[in-house]
């Protein structure tokens, strides 16, 4: 070859290098201060290498934590709410039952808001409330029913479409502390107010939204980073398939200031990923980082009544659904995550959280499987072990009298993780700005896996007694790890300046990392 040629073209190599160079030095660097970042997404990952990969968690299977099987409950329930409030668990949820027969579906009491409380997230009581009558009696656990118009100019409401949450405004007063969103008669959206999450009243007698379709469970909540109230609403896109003639069930999202003046509706965006039927959202700022969105949407399929659908658990009920409407009979559903950093633009994972799974009933039915709104913090089933997080979700939809709750657990921030292979795989960040002065990491890995860190300039270069080489391996399987380097450095000399962070797996989960004092 050519002598000339090779000089030509090993100055090009070189410009090309420095050109990246600059083109790094150029990027403005990510201001994560102090706060917990998740690996959910690749929002902070530059460069990828080796087997490194995202890799998305199933939630694991725990204990039945309630079972609707009161007169006023029934097998129907299709819409929970889970919060933690201070030393208590609260769990809202609606009261229907459904009984099919030849010719339609059977409704043997009108709908009900339910009330249940824990002081652990597994065991509950339902407390008799006396607050509401049914057939006589106010000894029942009922909150609202929507047999009155309770003061609203849309006339009634839907009570098991209800969202509970706890308002963490600074500015709420305590009188309003717990709202609720309903779903009213039309398309109409109103709202309650509780000082005390039991004994709710209206506070606004009209509707806070009339434009939309809002038989599902519909959200809002204080968003704290932004400073808004920010709302998720059921949505249809029409006009692009689906075997019903509104098309794709989906999601839309708006803005408020005071949850009575809202911003224009936007439909979320889902990049990179086909149609498909999101049939609730459950979004919520994730509460160790609420500046990152987690959602727990239920995904419904319908693949048509086949010789499939007839090999499904529970065959003879399912029949008597599709006689009703096919889908009723042929659909069903799982649960799976999504993600998002501003609310509208979400990572939505194909794969499920939640499979229907090996089970002879409660499972391959259209609305089992639906995540109810809320994740919380609860102590381990093993001795020792520390806190995980329990999210829960519906079984026995319509196919019994009664319904129930299921509980499913992560460990703490384990949605995604950055995993490699024993072989090795690597990441690289982009540019960031930190405060503090040790790194902090919830990793896992096996017996013979390990994890090493480089702190790096925002040109690559690796920092002095912050290099690869000055990083021992780390292993085993921490919520919080320190990194350490051989030379003992003090990060708070680097705080506040742009650097890089090299992340060198084999055989290990990387699920979150944070500066911290």
């Amino acid at each position: 070859m050519n002598v000339s040629y090779l000089v030509q073209f090993g100055k090009i190599v070189a410009l090309l290098a420095v050109c990246a160079a600059r083109a790094s030095l150029a990027v403005e660097p990510i201001e994560i201060g102090s706060r917990l970042e998740l690996m959910v997404d690749d929002y902070l990952i530059d460069e990828m290498s080796g087997g490194a990969r995202l890799e998305l968690h199933r939630a694991t299977m725990r204990e039945v934590a309630i079972v609707a099987d009161a007169p006023w409950e029934g097998n129907a329930g299709l819409y929970w709410v889970v919060l933690r409030d201070g030393d208590l668990y609260r769990a809202y949820y609606g009261g229907m039952h459904y009984t099919p027969d030849t010719e339609k579906f059977v409704m043997p009491h009108p709908a009900t808001l339910c009330y249940a409380e824990s002081v652990d997230g597994k065991n509950w009581t339902k407390p008799e409330l006396g607050l509401c009558d049914f057939r006589g009696s106010k000894e029942n656990n009922i909150l609202l029913n929507g047999s009155e118009s309770a003061g609203f100019t849309v006339g009634g409401f839907a009570p098991d479409h209800i969202s509970v949450f706890i308002d963490t405004n600074p500015d709420c007063p305590p009188e309003a502390r717990y709202k609720a969103l309903a779903r009213a008669h039309g398309t109409n959206l109103i709202g309650f107010q509780s000082a005390d999450g039991i004994r709710f009243e209206p506070f606004s007698a009209e509707p806070l939204l009339s434009e939309g379709k809002f038989d599902s469970l519909n959200l809002a909540f204080w968003d704290a980073t932004r400073g808004e109230y920010r709302g998720y609403f059921r949505d249809f896109i029409v006009g692009q398939g689906g075997e019903q003639p509104h098309g794709w069930r989906t999601v839309r999202t708006a803005t408020s200031p005071d949850l009575k003046t809202w911003s224009s509706m936007s439909r979320l965006d889902f990049p990179g990923v086909p149609l498909e039927h999101v049939y609730t959202n459950q979004v919520q700022p994730y509460f160790r980082a609420p500046h990152i969105f987690v959602g727990f949407p239920m995904r419904y399929t319908n693949r048509g009544w086949s010789e499939q659908s007839k090999l499904l658990p529970g065959r003879e009920a399912r029949e008597r659904r599709a006689a009703q409407h096919e889908r009723f009979g042929a659909a069903v559903s799982d649960a799976v995550f999504m993600t998002s950093r501003d609310g509208k633009t979400f990572r939505r994972w194909g794969e499920a959280i939640i499979r229907p799974g090996l089970r002879p009933r409660d499972n391959w039915v259209y609305g089992d499987n639906a995540p109810a709104w809320g994740l919380v913090q609860t102590k381990s089933d093993v001795a020792g072990a520390p806190d995980e997080l329990s999210i829960y979700a519906t079984e026995s939809y319509w196919t019994g009298d009664s319904c129930q709750l299921r509980r499913y657990t992560y460990r703490v921030d384990g949605f995604v993780s950055v995993r490699a292979p024993l072989s090795g795989g690597e990441f690289i960040t982009r540019p960031i700005k930190f405060t503090g002065s040790q790194l902090v990491v919830n990793f896992s890995t096996s017996g013979a896996g390990s994890l090493r860190v480089e702190i790096q300039q925002p040109d690559g270069t690796p920092i002095e007694g912050l290099s690869l080489d000055d990083s021992p391996e780390a292993y085993g399987d921490d919520l919080e790890r320190t990194i350490t380097w051989n030379s003992a450095a003090d990060l708070g000399k680097l705080a506040g300046e742009p650097i890089r962070l090299r992340f060198v797996l084999s055989d290990a989960d990387l699920f979150a990392f944070q500066f911290q004092p």
